[in-house]
């Protein structure tokens, strides 16, 4: 487990753990999931990582927001590099599946509608546009794992996973018009998904790899929306939520909440769901029931992993530590 110290990677450590699978978690700091501390771009390191190993989850990355405080050496050297040293260690080891955490920032310009009628319907099929060095290396990495699997037989699947952090939102006219688990219950319409739901994504990757051989899938909670909603969703996408759901009015009203007024792209899970027998559960219809009866929409596991920061020294709101 690369990048045992971060989000998806402690909740992955402690999921596996808890079913006392045997794992090894690496990362560049010490945390309580890092059985090792060390660096992927250390060849030598990895392989060392790896010996007994038999698959492979690779999250280990520099991620948007380190884009403040790293040049773009460091992004294709952690991101494109690092991913190289771990395909082929993973390779050489005869490991049975390669799991990579991408990003549904990879289809980067794609996810802009191309007119102000239409939101954009983003699934496997749309080719990424990468508009900064993060969706760059994402994509380089992703077709890293593409090659290993034609060249070397290496199972590999690549998940590009839409928002999981616990962070706020990184824009300002966001956080200051909506309460952060407010904008967090509406993304989860159309851009967001829940980290058990990650987690468990993952899990069935690496189980399903071996027959698949290689594949990319968007990882985002299943959104309500279809195709015939798209133009409605840019002009009026509070009157197409109250048509699927009646009810949420109410329940936002008792909290003061709102709802987005339009919606730009909505990401799609079918092929997940399909391919890997996926069933998400942390979408908006579970996350109104839990309002209603007065839980918390998020999972437990979400809630124990929390926001981590991507950052040790202040950098903006991303950070926490």
């Amino acid at each position: 487990m690369t990048g045992s110290a971060g989000h998806l990677g402690e909740a992955l450590v402690r999921v596996l753990k808890e079913e006392r699978e045997d794992v090894v978690g690496l990362d560049i700091v010490a945390s309580p999931s890092t059985d090792a501390i060390g660096s992927i771009l250390d060849p030598a390191f990895v392989r060392r990582s790896l010996d007994g190993v038999d698959a492979v989850f690779h999250t280990a990355t520099l991620h948007k927001p380190h884009i403040c405080s790293h040049n773009l050496s460091d992004f294709v050297d952690t991101n494109v590099s690092g991913t190289l040293n771990m395909l082929e260690a993973a390779a050489d080891s005869g490991v049975r599946a390669f799991v990579f955490t991408s990003s549904t920032s990879a289809f980067g310009g794609a996810l802009t509608p191309v007119s102000s009628s239409r939101a954009v319907w983003i699934d496997e099929e749309v080719l990424p546009v990468p508009r900064n060095i993060y969706g760059v290396t994402k994509t380089a990495a992703e077709n890293l794992c593409e090659l290993f699997s034609r060249d070397r037989k290496l199972p590999c699947i690549v998940l590009r996973t839409s928002r999981f952090f616990a962070e706020p939102d990184d824009r300002d006219q966001i956080r200051a018009t909506f309460h952060d688990l407010n904008m967090k219950v509406n993304e989860l319409l159309y851009r967001r998904v829940d980290l058990e739901d990650v987690v468990t994504a993952h899990r069935l990757a690496l189980e399903r790899a071996p027959a698949i051989g290689f594949g990319r899938y968007v990882v985002s909670a299943t959104t309500p929306f279809r195709r015939d909603d798209l133009a409605d969703l840019r002009t009026d996408a509070i009157r197409v939520v109250r048509r699927l759901f009646p009810e949420f009015e109410n329940i936002y009203a008792e909290r003061g909440w709102t709802m987005l007024p339009d919606v730009d792209r909505v990401y799609v899970n079918a092929l997940a769901r399909r391919d890997l027998g996926w069933r998400p559960r942390y979408d908006f219809g579970y996350a109104l029931e839990r309002l209603r009866t007065g839980h918390d929409p998020r999972s437990p596991l979400a809630r124990t992993i929390g926001a981590k920061g991507y950052h040790s020294e202040t950098t903006g709101v991303y950070t926490v530590r």
